[in-house]
Protein backbone atom coordinates (compact mmCIF):
# COMPACT_ATOMS: atom_id res chain seq x y z
CA UNK A 1 0.00 0.00 0.00
CA UNK A 2 1.53 3.34 -1.16
CA UNK A 3 0.44 5.91 1.55
CA UNK A 4 0.18 9.95 0.99
CA UNK A 5 2.20 12.37 2.84
CA UNK A 6 -0.85 13.43 5.12
CA UNK A 7 -1.46 9.24 5.67
CA UNK A 8 1.95 8.85 7.47
CA UNK A 9 0.90 8.37 10.61
CA UNK A 10 -1.74 5.99 9.65
CA UNK A 11 1.15 3.81 7.95
CA UNK A 12 2.95 3.92 11.23
CA UNK A 13 0.57 1.99 13.31
CA UNK A 14 -0.88 -0.26 10.28
CA UNK A 15 2.84 -1.28 10.15
CA UNK A 16 3.11 -2.34 13.83
CA UNK A 17 0.59 -4.05 13.54
CA UNK A 18 1.86 -5.98 10.54
CA UNK A 19 5.18 -5.76 12.30
CA UNK A 20 3.63 -8.19 15.25
CA UNK A 21 1.61 -10.45 12.99
CA UNK A 22 4.76 -10.76 11.30
CA UNK A 23 7.02 -11.80 14.48
CA UNK A 24 3.81 -13.86 15.84
CA UNK A 25 3.88 -16.01 12.34
CA UNK A 26 8.44 -16.53 12.67
CA UNK A 27 7.47 -17.75 16.31
CA UNK A 28 5.61 -20.62 17.21
CA UNK A 29 3.28 -20.14 20.21
CA UNK A 30 3.80 -15.95 20.31
CA UNK A 31 -0.23 -14.66 20.68
CA UNK A 32 -0.35 -10.89 19.33
CA UNK A 33 -3.79 -10.73 17.90
CA UNK A 34 -4.66 -8.48 21.01
CA UNK A 35 -2.16 -6.27 20.76
CA UNK A 36 -2.45 -5.78 17.21
CA UNK A 37 -6.39 -5.74 17.29
CA UNK A 38 -6.07 -2.98 19.34
CA UNK A 39 -3.79 -1.10 16.87
CA UNK A 40 -6.08 -2.31 14.33
CA UNK A 41 -8.45 -0.08 15.96
CA UNK A 42 -7.02 2.81 16.59
CA UNK A 43 -6.00 2.27 12.75
CA UNK A 44 -9.41 2.19 11.70
CA UNK A 45 -10.72 5.62 14.09
CA UNK A 46 -7.36 7.44 12.78
CA UNK A 47 -8.37 6.43 9.17
CA UNK A 48 -12.08 7.83 9.83
CA UNK A 49 -10.93 10.88 11.18
CA UNK A 50 -8.56 11.93 7.73
CA UNK A 51 -10.94 11.28 5.67
CA UNK A 52 -13.76 12.87 7.29
CA UNK A 53 -13.19 16.39 6.38
CA UNK A 54 -10.46 16.49 3.61
CA UNK A 55 -9.29 19.71 2.57
CA UNK A 56 -8.70 20.46 -1.37
CA UNK A 57 -5.06 19.74 -1.72
CA UNK A 58 -5.73 16.61 -0.03
CA UNK A 59 -8.41 15.88 -1.97
CA UNK A 60 -6.03 16.29 -4.93
CA UNK A 61 -3.93 13.70 -3.65
CA UNK A 62 -6.23 10.84 -3.53
CA UNK A 63 -7.47 11.80 -7.04
CA UNK A 64 -3.83 10.95 -8.20
CA UNK A 65 -2.95 8.59 -5.63
CA UNK A 66 -1.00 5.14 -8.08
CA UNK A 67 -3.03 2.44 -6.68
CA UNK A 68 -6.40 4.17 -7.79
CA UNK A 69 -7.98 2.27 -10.12
CA UNK A 70 -8.28 3.64 -13.78
CA UNK A 71 -10.40 2.99 -16.74
CA UNK A 72 -9.05 -0.10 -17.74
CA UNK A 73 -9.91 -2.10 -14.62
CA UNK A 74 -13.46 -0.06 -14.95
CA UNK A 75 -14.03 -1.18 -17.82
CA UNK A 76 -12.62 -5.09 -17.26
CA UNK A 77 -15.12 -5.64 -14.07
CA UNK A 78 -18.20 -3.84 -15.42
CA UNK A 79 -18.19 -4.46 -18.84
CA UNK A 80 -18.97 -7.46 -20.76
CA UNK A 81 -17.91 -8.63 -24.33
CA UNK A 82 -15.69 -5.55 -24.74
CA UNK A 83 -14.29 -4.87 -28.00
CA UNK A 84 -11.80 -2.08 -28.47
CA UNK A 85 -11.46 -0.38 -31.56
CA UNK A 86 -8.36 1.97 -32.34
CA UNK A 87 -7.11 5.17 -34.57
CA UNK A 88 -8.51 8.26 -35.63
CA UNK A 89 -8.53 7.08 -39.03
CA UNK A 90 -6.32 10.43 -39.64
CA UNK A 91 -3.27 10.30 -38.09
CA UNK A 92 -2.75 7.03 -35.52
CA UNK A 93 -3.66 5.15 -32.55
CA UNK A 94 -3.64 7.62 -29.26
CA UNK A 95 -2.85 4.75 -25.96
CA UNK A 96 -4.02 7.34 -23.87
CA UNK A 97 -7.29 7.01 -24.75
CA UNK A 98 -8.89 3.79 -24.80
CA UNK A 99 -11.97 3.03 -26.14
CA UNK A 100 -15.06 0.79 -28.03
CA UNK A 101 -18.37 -1.38 -27.72
CA UNK A 102 -19.87 -3.59 -24.63
CA UNK A 103 -22.53 -4.38 -23.09
CA UNK A 104 -23.42 -2.87 -19.28
CA UNK A 105 -25.71 -5.21 -17.59
CA UNK A 106 -26.18 -6.80 -20.74
CA UNK A 107 -26.97 -3.14 -22.27
CA UNK A 108 -24.72 -2.38 -25.42
CA UNK A 109 -22.92 0.81 -25.04
CA UNK A 110 -20.20 2.71 -26.39
CA UNK A 111 -17.45 2.97 -23.85
CA UNK A 112 -14.33 5.80 -23.80
CA UNK A 113 -11.61 6.85 -21.14
CA UNK A 114 -8.59 7.99 -20.37
CA UNK A 115 -5.96 5.23 -19.54
CA UNK A 116 -2.97 6.50 -17.02
CA UNK A 117 -1.02 2.87 -16.40
CA UNK A 118 -0.38 1.50 -13.57
CA UNK A 119 3.30 1.63 -13.66
CA UNK A 120 6.18 3.05 -15.48
CA UNK A 121 6.12 0.94 -18.90
CA UNK A 122 2.78 0.79 -18.86
CA UNK A 123 2.19 4.90 -17.60
CA UNK A 124 4.54 5.83 -20.69
CA UNK A 125 3.03 3.54 -23.06
CA UNK A 126 -0.38 5.16 -22.05
CA UNK A 127 1.41 9.06 -21.79
CA UNK A 128 0.13 9.17 -18.52
CA UNK A 129 -3.65 9.46 -19.43
CA UNK A 130 -2.32 12.84 -21.53
CA UNK A 131 -4.23 12.50 -24.75
CA UNK A 132 -2.49 13.74 -27.74
CA UNK A 133 -5.13 15.07 -31.05
CA UNK A 134 -5.66 11.60 -32.29
CA UNK A 135 -7.38 10.30 -29.00
CA UNK A 136 -9.90 13.09 -29.21
CA UNK A 137 -10.34 12.23 -32.77
CA UNK A 138 -10.71 9.18 -32.14
CA UNK A 139 -13.41 9.42 -29.31
CA UNK A 140 -15.12 11.42 -31.83
CA UNK A 141 -15.28 8.43 -34.14
CA UNK A 142 -16.52 6.16 -31.18
CA UNK A 143 -19.41 8.93 -30.66
CA UNK A 144 -20.34 8.99 -34.24
CA UNK A 145 -20.58 4.96 -34.04
CA UNK A 146 -22.79 5.34 -31.05
CA UNK A 147 -25.32 7.77 -32.27
CA UNK A 148 -25.15 5.84 -35.74
CA UNK A 149 -26.26 2.49 -34.02
CA UNK A 150 -28.00 4.56 -30.99
CA UNK A 151 -25.90 2.89 -28.28
CA UNK A 152 -25.54 5.27 -24.87
CA UNK A 153 -21.93 6.62 -24.26
CA UNK A 154 -20.00 6.33 -21.47
CA UNK A 155 -16.80 8.50 -20.74
CA UNK A 156 -14.71 7.68 -18.03
CA UNK A 157 -12.12 10.89 -16.68
CA UNK A 158 -9.12 9.98 -15.90
CA UNK A 159 -6.13 13.14 -16.86
CA UNK A 160 -4.35 15.99 -15.88
CA UNK A 161 -5.18 17.53 -18.87
CA UNK A 162 -4.30 17.16 -23.07
CA UNK A 163 -0.68 16.91 -23.63
CA UNK A 164 0.94 20.03 -24.50
CA UNK A 165 3.63 18.91 -26.63
CA UNK A 166 5.00 20.68 -29.71
CA UNK A 167 4.13 17.61 -31.98
CA UNK A 168 0.11 17.87 -30.35
CA UNK A 169 0.02 21.25 -31.23
CA UNK A 170 1.30 21.38 -34.68
CA UNK A 171 -1.40 18.75 -35.12
CA UNK A 172 -4.50 20.60 -33.82
CA UNK A 173 -4.79 20.09 -30.40
CA UNK A 174 -7.06 22.88 -29.22
CA UNK A 175 -9.46 22.04 -32.53
CA UNK A 176 -9.16 18.36 -31.62
CA UNK A 177 -10.81 18.87 -28.07
CA UNK A 178 -13.41 21.69 -29.65
CA UNK A 179 -14.37 19.07 -32.28
CA UNK A 180 -14.99 16.80 -29.24
CA UNK A 181 -16.34 18.65 -26.71
CA UNK A 182 -19.36 20.14 -29.60
CA UNK A 183 -19.69 16.06 -30.47
CA UNK A 184 -20.70 15.64 -26.70
CA UNK A 185 -23.37 18.03 -27.35
CA UNK A 186 -24.38 16.73 -30.69
CA UNK A 187 -25.04 13.65 -30.61
CA UNK A 188 -28.47 12.09 -30.08
CA UNK A 189 -28.21 9.28 -27.35
CA UNK A 190 -27.59 9.17 -23.67
CA UNK A 191 -24.12 10.74 -22.66
CA UNK A 192 -23.07 9.85 -19.11
CA UNK A 193 -19.56 11.02 -17.63
CA UNK A 194 -17.96 9.75 -15.07
CA UNK A 195 -14.72 11.66 -12.81
CA UNK A 196 -12.72 8.59 -11.38
CA UNK A 197 -9.39 10.54 -10.45
CA UNK A 198 -8.34 13.79 -12.71
CA UNK A 199 -10.75 15.80 -14.46
CA UNK A 200 -7.97 18.57 -15.86
CA UNK A 201 -8.77 21.30 -17.76
CA UNK A 202 -10.24 20.89 -21.59
CA UNK A 203 -9.02 17.22 -21.79
CA UNK A 204 -11.13 16.41 -19.68
CA UNK A 205 -14.59 18.54 -21.02
CA UNK A 206 -13.88 17.03 -24.47
CA UNK A 207 -15.39 13.79 -22.52
CA UNK A 208 -17.85 15.46 -19.93
CA UNK A 209 -20.27 17.64 -22.04
CA UNK A 210 -22.80 14.72 -21.13
CA UNK A 211 -26.40 14.90 -19.91
CA UNK A 212 -25.65 13.40 -16.72
CA UNK A 213 -21.48 14.06 -14.72
CA UNK A 214 -20.91 11.50 -11.80
CA UNK A 215 -18.10 12.36 -9.88
CA UNK A 216 -16.43 9.84 -7.32
CA UNK A 217 -16.26 11.66 -4.05
CA UNK A 218 -12.95 12.07 -3.60
CA UNK A 219 -12.09 12.94 -7.74
CA UNK A 220 -11.19 16.49 -8.61
CA UNK A 221 -12.45 18.57 -11.86
CA UNK A 222 -11.13 21.75 -12.51
CA UNK A 223 -9.90 24.12 -15.46
CA UNK A 224 -6.24 24.11 -14.35
CA UNK A 225 -3.83 22.19 -11.69
CA UNK A 226 -3.25 23.82 -8.64
CA UNK A 227 0.23 23.76 -9.71
CA UNK A 228 -0.41 25.63 -12.90
CA UNK A 229 -2.82 28.00 -11.39
CA UNK A 230 -0.21 28.60 -8.52
CA UNK A 231 2.78 29.07 -10.84
CA UNK A 232 0.39 31.41 -12.99
CA UNK A 233 -1.17 33.54 -10.25
CA UNK A 234 1.33 33.47 -7.54
CA UNK A 235 4.64 33.01 -9.24
CA UNK A 236 4.88 30.11 -6.76
CA UNK A 237 3.94 26.18 -7.60
CA UNK A 238 4.58 26.04 -3.85
CA UNK A 239 0.97 27.22 -3.57
CA UNK A 240 -0.80 24.60 -4.55
CA UNK A 241 -2.24 24.48 -1.48
CA UNK A 242 -4.63 27.90 -1.51
CA UNK A 243 -4.54 27.06 -5.47
CA UNK A 244 -6.58 24.33 -4.69
CA UNK A 245 -9.06 25.80 -2.34
CA UNK A 246 -9.33 28.47 -4.60
CA UNK A 247 -10.18 26.55 -7.62
CA UNK A 248 -13.33 24.84 -6.17
CA UNK A 249 -12.61 21.69 -7.56
CA UNK A 250 -13.90 19.24 -5.15
CA UNK A 251 -17.21 17.29 -5.92
CA UNK A 252 -18.62 18.91 -2.91
CA UNK A 253 -18.00 22.34 -4.56
CA UNK A 254 -18.97 20.95 -8.15
CA UNK A 255 -22.33 19.48 -6.75
CA UNK A 256 -23.23 23.09 -5.08
CA UNK A 257 -22.22 24.65 -8.79
CA UNK A 258 -24.36 22.38 -10.38
CA UNK A 259 -21.17 21.40 -12.25
CA UNK A 260 -21.73 18.15 -11.66
CA UNK A 261 -25.22 16.11 -10.85
CA UNK A 262 -24.25 13.18 -8.59
CA UNK A 263 -21.60 12.28 -6.32
CA UNK A 264 -20.78 8.48 -5.74
CA UNK A 265 -19.33 7.45 -2.32
CA UNK A 266 -16.41 6.31 -2.03
CA UNK A 267 -14.95 3.12 0.38
CA UNK A 268 -13.43 4.90 3.55
CA UNK A 269 -9.34 5.61 3.10
CA UNK A 270 -10.49 5.98 -0.74
CA UNK A 271 -11.14 3.96 -3.76
CA UNK A 272 -7.74 2.61 -3.84
CA UNK A 273 -8.07 1.13 -0.19
CA UNK A 274 -11.21 -0.70 -1.71
CA UNK A 275 -11.14 -1.67 -5.46
CA UNK A 276 -13.94 -3.59 -6.02
CA UNK A 277 -16.14 -1.90 -3.67
CA UNK A 278 -15.39 1.38 -5.58
CA UNK A 279 -15.79 -0.12 -8.83
CA UNK A 280 -19.24 -1.63 -7.76
CA UNK A 281 -20.56 2.13 -6.75
CA UNK A 282 -19.72 3.18 -9.88
CA UNK A 283 -21.33 0.40 -11.81
CA UNK A 284 -24.70 1.18 -9.75
CA UNK A 285 -24.77 4.58 -10.79
CA UNK A 286 -24.01 4.15 -14.07
CA UNK A 287 -26.99 1.51 -14.40
CA UNK A 288 -29.66 3.70 -12.73
CA UNK A 289 -28.18 6.78 -14.63
CA UNK A 290 -28.53 4.75 -18.24
CA UNK A 291 -32.38 4.06 -16.93
CA UNK A 292 -33.10 6.94 -16.25
CA UNK A 293 -31.86 8.53 -19.34
CA UNK A 294 -33.39 5.92 -21.40
CA UNK A 295 -36.83 6.67 -22.51
CA UNK A 296 -35.67 10.13 -23.62
CA UNK A 297 -36.12 11.16 -27.33
CA UNK A 298 -33.18 12.60 -29.14
CA UNK A 299 -34.04 16.10 -29.49
CA UNK A 300 -34.99 16.13 -25.61
CA UNK A 301 -31.29 14.63 -24.94
CA UNK A 302 -29.51 17.17 -27.26
CA UNK A 303 -31.89 20.41 -25.93
CA UNK A 304 -31.16 18.99 -22.17
CA UNK A 305 -27.28 18.67 -22.34
CA UNK A 306 -26.88 22.22 -23.86
CA UNK A 307 -29.27 23.57 -21.54
CA UNK A 308 -27.47 22.30 -18.77
CA UNK A 309 -23.85 23.96 -19.62
CA UNK A 310 -26.05 27.10 -21.27
CA UNK A 311 -26.51 27.26 -17.11
CA UNK A 312 -24.09 25.82 -15.70
CA UNK A 313 -22.39 27.81 -12.28
CA UNK A 314 -25.98 29.87 -11.71
CA UNK A 315 -27.33 27.51 -8.90
CA UNK A 316 -24.24 28.16 -7.06
CA UNK A 317 -23.97 31.56 -7.66
CA UNK A 318 -28.03 32.46 -6.53
CA UNK A 319 -26.62 30.70 -3.34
Amino acid sequence: MNYLEFEKPLAEIEGKAEELRAMARKTEGMDVEKEAAALDRKAGELLRDLYRNLDPWRKCQVARHPERPHASAYIAALFTEYTPLAGDRNFSDDHAVMGGLARLNDQPVVVIGHEKGNDTKTRIHHNFGMARPEGYRKAVRLMDMADRFRLPVITLIDTAGAYPGKGAEERGQSEAIARSTLKCLEIGVPLVSVIIGEGGSGGAVAFAAANRVLMLEHSIYSVISPEGCASILWKDAEKMREAAAALRLTAQDLLKLGVIDEIIKEPLGGAQRDVEGAIASVGSALGATLKELGGKKPSDLIRDRRQKFLTMGSKGLAA
